[in-house]
């Protein structure tokens, strides 16, 4: 039993966190979480769904026609900081501050694309020069002069502190990616671009285009400020509104931490630790939205207008599955709902389930009566749905998807990370080293049920999909909890249809030096 003192109590109560949701964090540092149970890699024709020409088009068309009757929304977790962009900067920062750097630093033969040598040789490429030019000029400092005399870490220090223009501290959606003839865009204007394509509706004041950012509370009135400078000129550039809304991670979803014997890990003023809980914890802030159909995308992943079109088609791609998965979805729910059908019908509906909502049918099914079968269907049919671009694999990090088994014996496809899986068990890891695909983070939801109504996010989460690290605070040692990942474990009970998109469509931005490639040029 977990001890607690009144201040402690008085702490969670304040934080909005139960008792019970202590005791279950810890118990879970004492008993860990599981290992994923990996089948086999959803591939294409397993799993994995690859759509003809014709399709696509079928589907676009569909989308255009249809997304007049819903109520769309482009969710965006926007909250991550920008400082692990520039790693390498702030490393060589902290090398050579105060030292001389060596006169051939940038004159090196073989300068390969990532390396630190390579940022300031292309630093006029990036979308963000004019900016840092102007400020160092502010304060005297010429950048062309600069790089000549080989003052680099002073352009270094202008472009990530808060006197120059405070890269190293603000978030990675308030940062210029892409540069055009007139301006040059943030990396949330682009979300903004693109939302006027697939994101809107025709209401009585016009057209309008729905967007949520997660915010960090630090940064959230900086956010604001930016989009509401921003948001004229785009609005303009459509003839569209925005309708634009934020929401911070709530502090009820942070996890308490451990010390390494699983105690409760305390501050020095002896107050209890919490830690935020991960993107999962953003499955709260999906689920107060209470949208119908929700586009979800990370906030780096944008390309510049000259390639857009191909992002364009496939989200219209994936909405129009969806709407078409969806509309049969309700058809035979409401079915099931009355109650009396024949046994072809429910044949039918079962195939469907199988077939095209890649719900696995287990071998007792059959066993069943009449009754128990529409029980059956109707309860894995009247979930929420998600339809989940996958791309091929080429290399980048990204949770892979999968035919996993759960505890309660089911078999369903999942996106599952590489840190949920068990690599010393040789046939999980031939499984894992099969996989041909991987997602990029490219979703759109359906969180509404045949009524109408909005399911509680909270009733199909596998909570036993966390993970645990090591940190350190204070020079002390500690474990921290991460909660079911929003595209993972939190959505692990969802019905789940994945589908391969082009690779075009996922263009990450990791580093800073990723915004010299190609696509962000």
């Amino acid at each position: 039993m977990l001890t607690l003192t009144n201040n402690d109590k008085q702490q969670l109560e304040k934080l909005n966190i139960s008792t019970e949701q202590v005791e279950r964090q810890v118990n879970q540092f004492k008993t860990g979480f599981p290992f994923s149970d990996l089948i086999a890699p959803a591939t294409i024709g397993n799993g994995i769904i690859r759509f003809s020409e014709a399709e696509v088009q079928e589907l676009i068309k569909q989308f255009d026609e249809d997304k007049q009757y819903y109520d769309i929304l482009k969710f965006i977790p926007a909250s991550g900081a920008a400082s692990r962009m520039f790693k390498n900067i702030y490393s060589f920062v902290e090398e050579y501050k105060g030292k001389e750097i060596p006169s051939d630093f940038l004159r090196k033969e073989n300068i390969k694309p990532d390396s630190i040598e390579n940022f300031f040789l292309s630093i006029k490429e990036f979308a963000f020069y004019e900016d840092l030019k102007a400020k160092m000029a502010e304060n005297g400092k010429e950048i062309d002069t600069l790089i000549q005399e080989n003052r680099l870490v002073e352009i270094a220090e202008f472009l990530l502190e808060n006197e120059g223009l405070g890269y190293g501290k603000l978030p990675k959606a308030l940062l210029k990616f892409h540069r055009y003839k007139e301006i040059s865009r943030f990396a949330f204007e682009e979300h903004l671009v693109e939302a006027a394509q697939y994101s809107t509706a025709e209401t009585e004041d016009g057209i309008v285009a729905q967007l949520h950012f997660t915010v960090s509370q630090e940064h959230l009135d900086i956010f604001k400020k930016t989009v509401d400078e921003v948001v004229p000129r785009c609005e303009e550039m459509f003839g569209i509104r925005y309708d634009i809304s934020y929401s911070v991670q709530k502090p009820s979803t942070d996890t308490i931490a451990v010390d390494m014997n699983n105690e409760p890990f305390r501050n020095s003023d002896g107050s209890l630790l919490f830690r935020p809980g991960g993107h999962g914890a953003l499955i709260q802030n999906l689920n107060d939205l209470h949208k119908e159909i929700i586009f979800i995308k990370n906030i780096d992943n944008v390309v510049p207008d000259r390639l857009k079109q191909t992002t364009y088609d496939y989200k219209k791609v994936l909405g129009g599955y969806l709407f078409k998965l969806q509309q049969q979805q309700f058809e035979y729910l409401n079915l099931l709902d009355e109650g009396c059908l024949a046994n072809d019908e429910i044949d039918m509906i079962a195939a469907f389930a199988k077939e095209k909502l890649m719900i696995d049918i287990p071998i007792y099914y059959k066993t069943y009566n009449e009754i128990e079968k529409i029980d059956f269907l109707y309860g894995k049919l009247n979930r929420p749905m998600r339809i989940c671009g996958m791309v091929k694999n080429e290399g980048e990090p990204g949770g892979g998807p999968y035919w996993v088994r759960n505890s309660n014996d089911e078999i369903s496809l999942q996106i599952v990370e590489s840190s949920q899986m068990n690599h010393k068990d040789e046939k999980q890891e031939a499984i894992f080293q099969s996989a041909t695909h991987f997602n990029p983070v490219d979703l759109v939801c359906a969180t509404q049920d045949f009524k109408g109504d909005s399911f509680d996010l909270n009733d199909f989460i596998d909570y036993n999909t966390g993970f645990i690290s090591q940190k350190s605070k204070d020079g002390k040692e500690l474990k921290a909890l991460e909660l079911p990942g929003l595209w993972n474990g939190a959505m692990a009970d969802w019905i789940n249809i994945f589908v391969e998109v082009p690779i075009i469509t996922f263009n990450p931005v990791k580093t800073v030096n990723d915004l010299l490639r190609d696509n962000h040029q």
